[in-house]
């Protein structure tokens, strides 16, 4: 198994983390392990990201750090240099594609079509981010793209939270999904580790 299908099948539920203050990473991240959420996905939405990647990297033994909102060559190399251990992208273009297939970092690229999924596969990504998940037709669609392609493996992204996680879960090509229901921006702002904890164990039984 790769490091990134371990990823994706490590829980049920990759945390989707916008982080305004690297001082929170190591204690966010902590809690998340401690819940038995491991890999953390951390946007590159703020100036305090790689700094977050950074120090999570260095300092939270157990967990499995990545970069999201991937957009360009740079911020693969970008990333690799913080000491991510997985890339994600909202989707994917052909400079990013040749960037990836060059990178030692596992990338988890974007798609919410069959021909996005189709052309991401034809360059060996079998596994991918159904992005935006609901706004993509959800469930359902996932459902739909099983038949004629089997192969790809989800992590479904985009609208999901406790209320809809199972039926996602549920879909046999979801390897997890996405979300940041689980690190709200209100908890972490108020340091809140133990309820960011109890959030992360109450998602670990989300397949159960």
């Amino acid at each position: 198994m790769g490091l990134l299908e371990s990823v994706l099948h490590v829980a049920p539920v990759m945390p989707v983390v916008v982080i305004e203050d690297a001082r929170h990473a190591v204690s966010m991240a902590r809690a998340l392990v401690a819940g038995g959420i491991p890999a953390i996905e951390i946007t590159l939405r703020t100036r305090a990201a790689l700094d977050a990647v950074r120090a999570i990297a260095n300092e939270v033994e157990g967990a499995i750090v990545g970069v999201g909102t991937v957009r360009k060559p740079q911020d693969l190399l970008d990333a690799q240099q913080a000491g991510a251990r997985f890339a994600v992208s909202p989707g994917s273009t052909p400079d990013l594609i040749a960037a990836a297939k060059d990178s030692p970092l596992p990338w988890l690229p974007g798609a919410a079509t069959a021909s996005e999924a189709m052309t991401l596969s034809e360059h060996g990504f079998i596994f991918q981010k159904f992005f935006p998940a609901e706004a993509a037709g959800g469930a359902p669609a996932l459902r739909s793209l099983h038949g004629p392609l089997p192969e790809i493996r989800f992590c479904a992204t985009g609208g999901i939270g406790a209320h809809n996680a199972r039926d996602y879960l549920a879909t046999p090509n979801v390897a997890c999904v996405g979300g940041s229901w689980i690190t709200p921006s209100r908890l972490v702002a108020a340091e809140e580790w133990g309820a960011i904890e109890a959030l992360a164990r109450a998602a670990t039984l989300l397949r159960a």
